[in-house]
Protein backbone atom coordinates (compact mmCIF):
# COMPACT_ATOMS: atom_id res chain seq x y z
CA UNK A 1 0.00 0.00 0.00
CA UNK A 2 3.23 2.30 0.69
CA UNK A 3 4.01 2.20 -2.93
CA UNK A 4 1.09 4.51 -3.71
CA UNK A 5 1.40 8.27 -3.64
CA UNK A 6 -1.48 9.31 -2.06
CA UNK A 7 -1.57 6.75 0.69
CA UNK A 8 2.26 8.21 1.84
CA UNK A 9 0.31 11.49 2.08
CA UNK A 10 -2.23 10.07 4.00
CA UNK A 11 -0.47 8.82 6.76
CA UNK A 12 1.88 12.14 6.94
CA UNK A 13 -1.44 13.86 6.75
CA UNK A 14 -3.13 12.13 9.15
CA UNK A 15 -0.74 12.20 11.51
CA UNK A 16 -0.12 15.99 11.39
CA UNK A 17 -3.54 16.62 12.10
CA UNK A 18 -3.96 14.20 14.40
CA UNK A 19 -1.11 15.41 16.48
CA UNK A 20 -2.78 18.96 16.55
CA UNK A 21 -6.16 17.51 17.50
CA UNK A 22 -4.61 15.44 20.18
CA UNK A 23 -3.29 17.60 21.94
CA UNK A 24 -5.20 20.45 21.72
CA UNK A 25 -8.48 18.87 22.39
CA UNK A 26 -6.44 17.67 25.42
CA UNK A 27 -6.90 21.22 26.35
CA UNK A 28 -10.41 21.32 25.24
CA UNK A 29 -12.06 18.22 27.04
CA UNK A 30 -9.88 20.01 30.47
CA UNK A 31 -11.45 22.99 30.37
CA UNK A 32 -15.24 21.67 29.72
CA UNK A 33 -15.32 23.09 26.54
CA UNK A 34 -16.17 20.28 23.73
CA UNK A 35 -19.18 21.75 22.56
CA UNK A 36 -17.34 24.54 21.33
CA UNK A 37 -15.56 22.30 19.16
CA UNK A 38 -18.19 21.04 17.77
CA UNK A 39 -19.95 24.83 17.23
CA UNK A 40 -17.10 25.73 15.03
CA UNK A 41 -16.85 22.76 13.42
CA UNK A 42 -20.52 23.65 11.91
CA UNK A 43 -19.81 27.59 11.77
CA UNK A 44 -16.55 26.16 9.09
CA UNK A 45 -19.15 24.21 7.25
CA UNK A 46 -20.24 27.15 6.07
CA UNK A 47 -17.36 29.17 5.61
CA UNK A 48 -15.56 26.23 3.54
CA UNK A 49 -18.85 26.04 1.33
CA UNK A 50 -19.23 30.07 0.65
CA UNK A 51 -15.15 29.88 -0.11
CA UNK A 52 -16.20 27.27 -2.95
CA UNK A 53 -19.20 28.95 -4.02
CA UNK A 54 -17.09 32.14 -4.40
CA UNK A 55 -14.05 30.86 -6.28
CA UNK A 56 -11.96 30.61 -3.22
CA UNK A 57 -10.05 27.88 -1.70
CA UNK A 58 -12.49 25.84 0.53
CA UNK A 59 -9.70 25.59 3.05
CA UNK A 60 -9.52 29.39 3.38
CA UNK A 61 -13.03 29.51 4.48
CA UNK A 62 -13.37 26.89 7.00
CA UNK A 63 -10.22 28.60 8.66
CA UNK A 64 -11.69 32.17 8.69
CA UNK A 65 -14.80 31.38 9.74
CA UNK A 66 -14.01 28.73 12.68
CA UNK A 67 -11.28 31.30 13.58
CA UNK A 68 -13.91 34.34 13.66
CA UNK A 69 -16.41 31.87 15.40
CA UNK A 70 -13.41 31.46 17.92
CA UNK A 71 -12.71 34.48 19.15
CA UNK A 72 -16.03 35.50 18.71
CA UNK A 73 -17.09 32.88 21.50
CA UNK A 74 -13.77 33.53 23.45
CA UNK A 75 -14.71 37.14 23.75
CA UNK A 76 -18.49 36.69 24.84
CA UNK A 77 -17.18 34.07 27.23
CA UNK A 78 -19.75 33.50 30.08
CA UNK A 79 -22.58 35.77 28.49
CA UNK A 80 -23.09 32.79 26.17
CA UNK A 81 -23.20 29.98 29.34
CA UNK A 82 -26.81 28.79 29.87
CA UNK A 83 -28.20 29.80 26.17
CA UNK A 84 -27.91 26.05 24.57
CA UNK A 85 -30.96 26.76 22.59
CA UNK A 86 -29.68 30.00 21.01
CA UNK A 87 -26.43 28.33 20.33
CA UNK A 88 -28.07 25.47 18.71
CA UNK A 89 -30.04 27.83 16.34
CA UNK A 90 -27.31 29.51 15.26
CA UNK A 91 -24.98 26.08 14.81
CA UNK A 92 -28.40 24.79 13.05
CA UNK A 93 -28.72 27.98 10.66
CA UNK A 94 -25.07 27.70 9.78
CA UNK A 95 -25.46 24.13 8.48
CA UNK A 96 -28.23 25.21 6.39
CA UNK A 97 -26.24 27.95 5.40
CA UNK A 98 -23.51 25.54 3.90
CA UNK A 99 -26.17 23.03 2.40
CA UNK A 100 -27.53 26.16 0.44
CA UNK A 101 -23.72 27.09 -0.64
CA UNK A 102 -23.61 24.13 -2.13
CA UNK A 103 -27.01 23.45 -3.94
CA UNK A 104 -26.16 27.29 -5.46
CA UNK A 105 -22.54 25.87 -6.73
CA UNK A 106 -23.61 22.04 -8.06
CA UNK A 107 -20.62 21.54 -9.79
CA UNK A 108 -18.55 21.73 -6.58
CA UNK A 109 -21.61 19.71 -4.72
CA UNK A 110 -19.30 16.75 -4.16
CA UNK A 111 -16.90 18.43 -2.30
CA UNK A 112 -20.06 17.94 0.41
CA UNK A 113 -18.93 14.63 1.39
CA UNK A 114 -15.45 15.64 2.01
CA UNK A 115 -15.98 18.13 3.96
CA UNK A 116 -19.45 16.63 6.18
CA UNK A 117 -17.14 13.64 6.56
CA UNK A 118 -13.59 13.55 5.50
CA UNK A 119 -11.20 12.36 2.39
CA UNK A 120 -8.12 11.91 3.73
CA UNK A 121 -7.21 9.75 0.80
CA UNK A 122 -7.41 12.88 -1.75
CA UNK A 123 -5.21 15.15 0.34
CA UNK A 124 -3.17 16.44 -2.48
CA UNK A 125 0.38 17.50 -2.25
CA UNK A 126 -0.39 21.40 -2.02
CA UNK A 127 -2.90 20.46 0.98
CA UNK A 128 -0.25 18.29 2.82
CA UNK A 129 2.11 21.50 2.40
CA UNK A 130 -0.96 23.67 3.89
CA UNK A 131 -1.46 20.83 6.71
CA UNK A 132 2.13 20.81 7.33
CA UNK A 133 2.61 24.56 8.26
CA UNK A 134 -0.63 25.09 10.34
CA UNK A 135 0.22 22.08 12.44
CA UNK A 136 3.56 23.55 13.55
CA UNK A 137 1.52 26.82 13.68
CA UNK A 138 -0.60 25.39 16.20
CA UNK A 139 1.41 23.25 17.81
CA UNK A 140 4.26 26.28 18.30
CA UNK A 141 1.51 28.95 19.62
CA UNK A 142 -0.24 25.97 21.83
CA UNK A 143 3.42 25.13 23.32
CA UNK A 144 3.87 29.29 23.77
CA UNK A 145 0.43 29.32 26.00
CA UNK A 146 0.48 26.12 27.34
CA UNK A 147 1.72 27.02 30.64
CA UNK A 148 -0.53 29.76 32.13
CA UNK A 149 -3.00 28.00 29.58
CA UNK A 150 -3.20 25.14 32.23
CA UNK A 151 -2.67 27.57 35.10
CA UNK A 152 -6.01 29.39 34.00
CA UNK A 153 -8.01 25.65 33.27
CA UNK A 154 -6.91 23.97 36.83
CA UNK A 155 -7.22 27.51 39.08
CA UNK A 156 -8.63 29.88 36.91
CA UNK A 157 -9.26 32.68 40.38
CA UNK A 158 -5.85 32.01 41.17
CA UNK A 159 -4.55 32.36 37.76
CA UNK A 160 -6.70 35.86 37.71
CA UNK A 161 -5.13 36.74 40.69
CA UNK A 162 -1.63 36.60 39.84
CA UNK A 163 -2.14 38.34 36.64
CA UNK A 164 -3.26 35.96 33.79
CA UNK A 165 -5.85 37.44 31.65
CA UNK A 166 -8.72 34.69 31.61
CA UNK A 167 -10.37 36.60 28.73
CA UNK A 168 -7.25 36.44 26.80
CA UNK A 169 -5.99 32.95 27.29
CA UNK A 170 -9.58 32.13 26.32
CA UNK A 171 -9.42 33.76 23.11
CA UNK A 172 -6.34 32.66 21.83
CA UNK A 173 -7.00 29.10 22.82
CA UNK A 174 -10.50 28.92 21.10
CA UNK A 175 -8.35 30.51 18.33
CA UNK A 176 -6.23 27.34 17.80
CA UNK A 177 -9.48 24.97 18.44
CA UNK A 178 -10.84 26.65 15.46
CA UNK A 179 -7.39 26.47 13.57
CA UNK A 180 -7.55 22.41 14.71
CA UNK A 181 -10.69 21.83 13.68
CA UNK A 182 -10.46 23.29 10.41
CA UNK A 183 -7.42 20.75 10.31
CA UNK A 184 -9.24 17.59 11.68
CA UNK A 185 -12.18 18.57 8.92
CA UNK A 186 -9.73 17.37 6.45
CA UNK A 187 -9.70 14.33 7.63
CA UNK A 188 -12.49 13.28 9.33
CA UNK A 189 -15.08 15.75 8.08
CA UNK A 190 -16.66 18.58 10.18
CA UNK A 191 -19.61 16.73 11.87
CA UNK A 192 -17.21 14.15 13.03
CA UNK A 193 -14.17 16.33 14.67
CA UNK A 194 -15.17 14.82 17.85
CA UNK A 195 -13.86 11.96 16.81
CA UNK A 196 -9.96 13.10 16.57
CA UNK A 197 -10.30 16.42 19.04
CA UNK A 198 -12.43 14.35 22.24
CA UNK A 199 -12.11 10.56 21.90
CA UNK A 200 -8.25 10.36 22.50
CA UNK A 201 -7.98 13.09 25.28
CA UNK A 202 -10.70 11.94 26.80
CA UNK A 203 -9.46 8.62 27.10
CA UNK A 204 -5.67 9.98 27.77
CA UNK A 205 -7.18 11.66 30.99
CA UNK A 206 -9.05 8.73 32.11
CA UNK A 207 -5.31 6.77 32.09
CA UNK A 208 -3.22 9.42 33.66
CA UNK A 209 -3.78 12.46 35.82
CA UNK A 210 -0.31 13.64 34.86
CA UNK A 211 -0.30 16.89 32.41
CA UNK A 212 2.63 16.15 30.07
CA UNK A 213 2.37 12.06 29.89
CA UNK A 214 -1.27 13.02 29.16
CA UNK A 215 -0.88 15.13 26.35
CA UNK A 216 1.64 12.63 24.73
CA UNK A 217 -0.76 9.75 25.07
CA UNK A 218 -3.94 11.92 23.61
CA UNK A 219 -1.61 12.87 20.72
CA UNK A 220 -0.48 9.06 19.99
CA UNK A 221 -3.81 7.47 20.65
CA UNK A 222 -5.14 10.28 18.16
CA UNK A 223 -2.08 9.29 15.43
CA UNK A 224 -2.41 5.43 15.90
CA UNK A 225 -6.33 5.53 15.61
CA UNK A 226 -6.35 7.44 12.70
CA UNK A 227 -3.12 5.31 11.21
CA UNK A 228 -4.62 1.89 11.92
CA UNK A 229 -8.29 3.53 10.50
CA UNK A 230 -6.13 4.36 7.06
CA UNK A 231 -4.93 0.47 6.72
CA UNK A 232 -8.34 -0.83 8.00
CA UNK A 233 -9.87 1.14 5.29
CA UNK A 234 -6.96 -0.28 2.85
CA UNK A 235 -7.98 -3.80 3.35
CA UNK A 236 -11.78 -3.81 3.92
CA UNK A 237 -12.38 -0.58 1.69
CA UNK A 238 -14.94 0.65 4.08
CA UNK A 239 -14.60 4.56 4.44
CA UNK A 240 -11.98 5.58 6.55
CA UNK A 241 -13.56 8.04 8.50
CA UNK A 242 -15.72 4.77 9.67
CA UNK A 243 -12.90 3.41 10.97
CA UNK A 244 -11.46 6.04 12.75
CA UNK A 245 -14.66 6.53 14.47
CA UNK A 246 -14.89 2.49 15.47
CA UNK A 247 -11.39 3.32 17.14
CA UNK A 248 -11.60 6.23 18.98
CA UNK A 249 -14.96 5.25 20.77
CA UNK A 250 -13.17 1.59 20.91
CA UNK A 251 -10.50 3.16 22.80
CA UNK A 252 -12.50 5.39 24.88
CA UNK A 253 -14.97 2.39 26.36
CA UNK A 254 -11.57 0.43 26.98
CA UNK A 255 -10.19 3.46 29.04
CA UNK A 256 -13.16 3.65 30.56
CA UNK A 257 -13.66 0.05 32.05
CA UNK A 258 -9.94 0.27 32.84
CA UNK A 259 -10.34 3.13 35.03
CA UNK A 260 -12.99 1.82 36.89
CA UNK A 261 -11.43 -1.14 37.59
CA UNK A 262 -8.44 0.85 38.93
CA UNK A 263 -10.54 3.06 40.73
Amino acid sequence: MFEYDFIQRAFAASGVVAMVAGSVGYFMVLRGQTFAGHALAHVGFAGATGATLFFSAPLLGLISFTVGAGVAIGVLGDRLSGRDVAIGLVLTLALGFGLLFLSLYTTHSTQATALLFGNVLGVSPEMMVQLLWLGIGTLGALAVISRPLLFASLQPELAEAKGVSLTLIGVLFLALVALAVAQSAEVVGVLLVFTLMVGPPAAAQLLTSRFLPGILLAAGLAIGEAWLGIVLAWYTDWPTTFWITVLSATVYVAAAVSARRTA
